[in-house]
């Protein structure tokens, strides 16, 4: 596939276990000691939080990255902010604030900042740029606002139709392994709900959880 893209990944779930462990005072693993110094990067702390499935998404769009006009080839949804590059820095404070901000397109915190994010990037890229969003498409709380701004730029993989979360995390692991990239279909005008697809191939050996304490 030879247009050139930015991945647009969808962010981790902030209310769960794993996030708790990481903002614990006493926490003394090296991503949650980072975390409170203000060190540890939004990439590695979703990795951490998501596990399976937001590492496929960083793993995959860094394996697939095509760089264009000087634009990050791969961008986060963080709520709040817009967007952040994976390697962008957070503290503990930063991810409270991002855990409060509802993921609503009703929500004007959450919506004003990815819609004005959005519309810069529009501007600052090409008319063959596209936009491929890793991440749900069953609800309107990513697409909504994404399409009112790229339209038919706006793509997914197809092969997402169906799937659950982990199931998507590891097909994504899977083709960068294999070195095979996705097809892409535009979000406009598709049917964004699929049959449930068949289960992946077991393999060989497991995927190893990021940044595990």
């Amino acid at each position: 596939m030879s247009f050139p893209r930015v991945f647009l990944l969808s962010p981790a779930n902030l209310g769960g276990r794993r996030a708790e462990m990481l903002l614990r005072r006493d926490a003394s693993f090296d991503l949650a000691v980072r975390l409170r110094e203000g060190a540890a990067t939004i990439g590695e702390t979703y990795a951490f939080v998501s596990g399976l499935y937001f590492r496929g998404k960083l793993a995959y769009a860094r394996s697939f990255a095509v760089p264009h006009l000087g634009l990050p080839p791969a961008l986060v949804i963080v709520p709040g902010r817009g967007f952040a590059h994976p390697e962008e820095t957070v503290s503990c404070e930063d991810l409270r604030a991002i855990s409060g901000v509802e993921i609503a397109v009703s929500n004007e915190a959450y919506r004003n900042p990815l819609l004005r994010e959005a519309e810069q990037l529009a501007t600052n890229s090409s008319p063959d740029c596209r936009f491929v969003l890793l991440g749900s498409v069953a609800t309107n709380k990513y697409t909504e606002p994404l399409l009112g701004v790229f339209g038919e730029r706006l793509l997914f993989p197809a092969d997402f139709l169906g799937r659950g979360d982990m199931s998507r995390g590891g097909l994504m692991l899977r083709r960068v392994e294999n070195g095979e990239e996705l097809s892409y279909i535009p979000i406009q005008g598709s049917v964004l709900r699929g049959n449930r697809p068949g289960k992946l191939e077991p393999r060989s050996r497991p995927f190893d959880p990021p940044g595990s304490p």
